[in-house]
């Protein structure tokens, strides 16, 4: 825990935010939201050092957090929905925790009133199926686990986008004047602007992770044309399996770690798929 406590970076905008509640009086429930957004990150990071996760640094945002790791989308599905799952997890405590402090008299029924509304709000939130909350990680990991890693990005990001519209919509025609909300929601839209940018970017990292680490445990005949390119057989990859490329015949097939191997040689990336028998 020590070693992710050294971690964690808060960013600048947040101290403002800070000093402004204590000029304003709402120092104490900054002070809550700061606790609740810690603990959330701490758990999804946490569980992510019990599985050797390469973990980056844990940022506090002015609205939220993000625990960043050196993860491509190559670890097994298991692992990401429990590490994305144990975030949420974290406010279920803090609520009971909100109950039990109520029998003390530190904490006041007005005190867990703010508590248990930032709690819920934050974790029925959070689990929108919108990247890059974790409820779009959830449906990103089950998609993943049944498809191939580059419709899996896709068709999450599509998903996401749908209802990130509707979100957006609904909240400007319900509540047009608050602000919270119009800064999470341009953060959202950013964060899909860059997404959709750099969607080539993250394949490729993707693959090049596959590279160092190839998975052994599950395998999978994939039957192609022996004209498809190498680059598009790569779009057949599946994280959890290690494929086998087959023009029909079984005897006739190149194994994965041959083919990324030529997706990352300039000169054969785009050649058809059966010269490289």
């Amino acid at each position: 825990m020590i070693s992710l406590i050294k971690k964690i970076h808060i960013h600048p905008v947040f101290w403002g935010i800070l000093g402004i509640g204590g000029l304003t009086g709402m120092f104490k429930e900054i002070v809550m939201l700061f606790l609740i957004v810690l603990v959330h990150e701490l758990g999804h990071s946490y569980m992510a050092y019990r599985f050797n996760w390469r973990i980056k640094k844990i940022m506090l945002l002015p609205f939220g957090g993000m625990a960043e790791t050196e993860e491509y989308g190559n670890r097994p599905v298991r692992e990401e929905l429990l590490v994305t799952i144990s975030g949420p997890i974290q406010h279920l405590w803090l609520i009971g925790g909100s109950y039990l402090l109520l029998h003390t008299p530190i904490w006041t029924e007005a005190d867990h009133q703010i508590f248990l509304f930032h709690n819920l709000t934050i974790l029925f939130f959070n689990l929108l199926p919108i990247l890059p909350l974790d409820g779009g990680k959830l449906v990103f990991a089950g998609i993943s686990y049944f498809n191939s890693f580059h419709r899996a990005q896709q068709w999450s990001y599509i998903s996401s986008i749908i209802i990130l519209s509707i979100l957006s919509f609904c909240s400007l025609s319900f509540l047009p004047f608050h602000l919270n909300l119009i800064v999470v929601l341009v953060f959202l839209w950013i964060h899909h602007y860059l997404e959709w940018k750099q969607r080539h970017f993250m394949f490729l990292r993707f693959l090049l992770e596959r590279k160092r680490v190839i998975p052994r445990g599950y395998s999978e005949w994939v039957k192609v044309s022996p004209s498809i390119t190498v680059a598009e057989a790569m779009k057949h990859v599946n994280r959890q399996k290690y494929h086998y490329f087959t023009f029909g015949k079984k005897d006739t097939f190149i194994e994965e770690e041959k083919v990324l191997e030529a997706f990352f040689d300039l000169e054969k990336r785009f050649l058809p798929l059966g010269k490289l028998i």
